[in-house]
């Protein structure tokens, strides 16, 4: 075996030109793979961390039988909130944790009555982690100390027909399951350029919140917010042992639509990847019948000299994987730099915020990743895609005759 390996090296590079093409074409595949790992991975962070930056979060933690009940958004207080949010900032992947108190209820005015979700949070803490904070179009943001007043989206003040400085009636169920009502003054709009999404919650302070809704000093919910999405599972892991009684989930469970969205963009993002993998596949068959047919008199000397069908097969699939294997390290290092350099200066999407609703999460520019998350698996399909495109040139060049061979031009 030793000696097919040493001659499949040199026959690699006995015809350089050739063999630089072929690498080139494989680089050139995997690189785009690798680029293209690294933008969705940019966009996921851009469109769907933003997402749960809005909707609550990457982990809620939750009093133990929430779940069983969650769809009537029960108020179960937590049994030592501060607790939960030490043992979460102690974790290095934590960026913000903060307590809130959700209920179900309705947001009144002239216009009608309107389906809400109130939510009570701490302003100061959540202005930095949370969308709705930062994107404040009229009147101000919430303070620890505000009292009768409530933050409301665009959407909804425009389909209630109010605006700043006008007041409207909150009533929401209490944790005695009571019906507590309450006018409030809108002190603030927020606008993240999606109508729906701004309909579904109001916020006031967790403290007019704890005192309206029975619950001095308590909270519902404490909501986490991680550097990256994707980390949720490894950071649960690693709280659950310290939080016992609490449940702990990702925000794939308390946001269901969110998760569909991301599978439904992954098996079409998969769907391309299959596309590329194809052509470069195609294009490699090509190149290796190629150096069959200009290699036909080196194939007849092969045979002359004593060298079995399935031997000569041998020799040319060796040179197929091996050129494989070359141009799987060309591409990554092709693809690091490509994508090393596109971290650096990032790519400007704010252009296209408008196209769909979930564009308007991009509030900046796409930063990449490095493309390494399906890297084991996109270089070893590359490559083995090389040995299989090499199986039909080497059956060609295995049958033919070593005299006819040799007489070829």
């Amino acid at each position: 075996m030793r000696l097919y390996l040493r001659l499949a090296w040199r026959n690699v590079w006995r015809h350089r030109r050739r063999t630089i093409i072929i690498v080139l074409a494989m680089a050139g595949g995997l690189s785009l793979m690798m680029w293209y790992d690294g933008l969705i991975d940019g966009f996921d962070q851009a469109i769907y961390g933003n997402a749960v930056k809005v909707l609550g979060g990457n982990i809620q933690v939750h009093a133990e039988g929430y779940r069983a009940k969650a769809a009537l958004t029960p108020l179960l207080p937590l049994a030592d909130d501060q607790a939960v949010v030490k043992a979460a900032l102690g974790n290095s992947q934590v960026v913000a944790a903060t307590r809130r108190i959700n209920t179900g209820g309705l947001a009144s005015s002239r216009e009608g009555a309107f389906a809400v979700g109130i939510t009570g949070i701490e302003p100061e803490k959540e202005a930095s982690v949370y969308l709705a904070g930062q994107h404040v179009s009229a009147g101000r943001y919430l303070t620890a100390d505000d009292v009768d007043a409530v933050f409301i989206g665009k959407g909804l003040a425009d389909a209630m027909g109010v605006t700043v400085g006008d007041r409207i009636t909150l009533t929401g169920r209490s944790a005695h399951e009571q019906m507590r009502q309450r006018t409030m003054t809108v002190v603030g709009i927020y606008d993240l350029g999606m109508s729906e999404l701004e309909k579904r919650t109001v916020y006031i302070s967790l403290a007019e919140a704890q005192t309206l809704y029975d619950l001095t000093g308590k909270s519902t919910e404490v909501a986490i917010v991680l550097k990256q999405i994707g980390r949720e599972p490894g950071v649960i892991a690693a709280l659950k042992p310290g939080l016992p009684g609490y449940e702990i989930e990702p925000f794939q469970a308390n946001y269901p639509e969110l998760e569909s969205a991301i599978t439904t963009k992954t098996g079409v993002m998969n769907i391309f990847s299959i596309v590329i993998l194809m052509m470069a596949a195609i294009g490699i068959l090509n190149l290796l019948l190629m150096a069959v047919y200009e290699r036909t008199r080196e194939i007849g000397v092969l045979g002359a000299l004593g060298l079995k069908p399935r031997q000569i097969t041998l020799l040319f699939i060796l040179e197929g994987t091996m050129i494989g294997l070359v141009g799987v390290a060309v591409g990554i290092v092709l693809g690091l730099m490509i994508n090393g350099v596109l971290m650096r200066v990032g790519l400007d999407f704010s252009a296209y915020s408008s196209v769909t609703s979930y564009m308007a999460l991009i509030t900046g520019r796409i930063y990449p990743s490095w493309g390494l998350s399906k890297l084991l698996v996109r270089g070893l399909t590359v490559a083995i895609i090389a040995a299989l495109a090499a199986v039909i040139p080497a059956r060609e060049a295995a049958h033919r005759e070593p005299a006819e061979a040799l007489h070829a031009v």
